[in-house]
């Protein structure tokens, strides 16, 4: 019976692997239970082929404990030249009565969020994704300093050739 269970679960790990032949990076790291606005989620890019293109994906996992409807984002992407693209992002992260966009069957919920379509990585070298949170509450200028309810910050790329 265990032997059974175990052919089993490598059977479905391998469908799960199999079906997602876009993913070309695909990481998360964690911020805790809460996610401070100092601190930056940094990501290295492994080398990406230079011929082709990419979409870019921010993932984000939360949970009932996330007070805002939405989140905002400043994202940047260090080129090899040290050059730096930034970009402050919204994203929707529960419906009108409160209940969280994403997927999952439990109170956490994982959020592929759009980032970049049809990017080419052409110069040589590390590229690196920086994200932070810029959450502010309404009428407030100073950001919300500790977000609850994101425990993971991840990035995303996939191939579109």
């Amino acid at each position: 019976m265990r032997i059974k269970n175990n052919i089993l679960f490598v059977l479905i790990l391998f469908l799960v692997i199999s079906c997602d032949k876009k993913r070309v990076f695909d990481q998360y790291k964690s911020v805790g239970d809460t996610w401070h606005k100092d601190s930056i989620v940094t990501f290295d890019l492994p080398k990406l082929d230079s011929k082709k293109t990419f979409n870019l994906f921010v993932n984000i996992r939360d949970n009932n404990d996330y007070p805002f409807n939405n989140l905002f984002l400043i994202v940047s992407l260090e080129q090899p030249n040290r050059k730096v693209k930034v970009d402050t992002l919204e994203y929707q992260m529960a419906n009108p009565d409160g209940t969280l966009l994403g997927d999952g069957f439990s109170d956490i919920k994982e959020n592929k969020l759009f980032y970049k379509n049809k990017v080419i990585f052409d110069q040589k070298g590390l590229y690196k994704i920086h994200i932070k949170q810029a959450v502010r509450q309404t009428g407030k200028i100073e950001g919300v300093s500790a977000l609850p309810g994101i425990s993971d910050v991840g990035f995303r790329i996939e191939s579109i050739d």
